[in-house]
């Protein structure tokens, strides 16, 4: 009898707030209202990154992605995934949501799960911070944690998911590894964003990448408005993208990286056949530098995945010379990541406290 209760009191939840969802969506545009959660997704300001541009004679600038209404560039991902959901009739009333991620798509689909009244379930890896993990379930997610195992191995996270949400009535797994929603995100949103906010002078983007949907979506918009904007993969030591993007290779770098959330085994379908033109392995003692650095240069408290981005930008920007207008991103900020990135101890175990300038170790506990 309780269940049945809190079936239907998500089922009319959820039919509640999709009818404001639909308003929100169909509202005539205003720059200083937006309507609900899905109102703050997107339209993040571009920063100018001030130490970086003077070092390299560039404009480097960064799409503020921690400025999305969950606190990431995951949650434009998440919105269109439910979204495509709801519009092929996948996902009911009262519905369950049902992602493999690493944190912040799951945060991002938490979000928009609590907005629109359904259930969200996520599978994990049990190697990412217990931050996102505590976030996960005081949204009201119920986390799922598993081991470590490749792509190709059944119990892999993202096979678990899947299995679960087909095994439950009203379920769909949102699948944002090869969904392409999520790259479409980034054609419909992202990508138009830098365009107009640097009046379409913009001769670089650089991005890592996890899913690939947003360096494909931001790729294929830029490509189409300029084929000659240089569309740029940043790769964490120990991921096969740098070796397929320059050599065809599906063979791992080097290493493995204390990045989360990027790097990749293989392949996506969101990133499958994206006009990347060219790929740089960012180690993790310059991703980790740059993160110091933007907190104590800039003022920017990040984690691993925005080091590395910006530190990629600063090795496009030295390539092309001096002049050029590279764009990257800041992908969430460093409260996600506070008890490993920011701790001395962890630091020194990966041999990366020394990469740190000893006046920006202050920040360390």
């Amino acid at each position: 009898m309780k269940g049945l209760k809190v079936l239907q009191y998500y089922a009319k939840r959820s039919i509640f707030q999709s009818r404001h969802l639909s308003l929100s969506l169909s509202a005539k545009s205003n720059q200083n209202v937006r309507i609900g959660f899905a109102g703050l997704v997107g339209n993040t300001p571009l920063v100018r990154l001030n130490s970086m541009s003077e070092e390299t004679g560039c404009e480097i600038l960064a799409k503020v992605e921690s400025a999305n209404g969950g606190g990431s560039v995951k949650d434009r991902a998440a919105l269109f995934l439910i979204r495509d959901a709801e519009n092929k009739g996948l996902l009911r009333p009262g519905g369950t949501v049902v992602e493999g991620t690493a944190g912040n798509t799951g945060i991002g689909l938490a979000h928009v799960c609590n907005a629109l009244g359904y259930k969200c379930v996520i599978f994990m890896p049990n190697t990412q911070s217990k931050e996102k993990i505590e976030l996960l379930e005081t949204l009201g997610a119920e986390v799922r944690p598993q081991p470590v195992v490749p792509w190709d191995d059944p119990m892999n996270y993202n096979h678990q998911a899947a299995r679960y949400a087909d095994s439950i009535d009203n379920a769909v797994w949102t699948n944002q590894f090869d969904n392409t929603a999520n790259k479409q995100a980034h054609i419909e949103t992202t990508g138009p964003e830098i365009w107009s906010q640097t009046g379409g002078k913009v001769d670089a983007v650089v991005f890592g990448t996890g899913t690939g949907g947003t360096l494909a979506g931001v790729a294929t918009y830029l490509k189409e408005m300029n084929h000659k904007i240089h569309t740029e993969l940043a790769d964490p030591q120990g991921s096969v993208l740098y070796n397929f993007i320059k050599h065809g290779k599906l063979e791992r770098s080097e290493g493995s990286s204390i990045a989360e959330g990027i790097g990749q085994g293989r392949v996506t379908a969101n990133l499958k056949d994206a006009p990347i033109d060219d790929a740089h392995v960012v180690m993790d003692t310059d991703a980790v530098r740059m993160t110091f650095r933007l907190l104590h240069e800039e003022g920017f408290f990040v984690g691993a995945s925005t080091g590395l981005n910006v530190a990629g930008a600063v090795k496009v920007a030295k390539d092309l010379g001096p002049g050029h207008t590279i764009v990257t991103c800041i992908c969430d900020t460093g409260s996600r990541y506070y008890a490993k990135l920011y701790s001395r101890e962890f630091l020194q175990s990966k041999n990366l406290l020394d990469c740190i300038p000893e006046a920006y170790q202050v920040s360390l506990h």
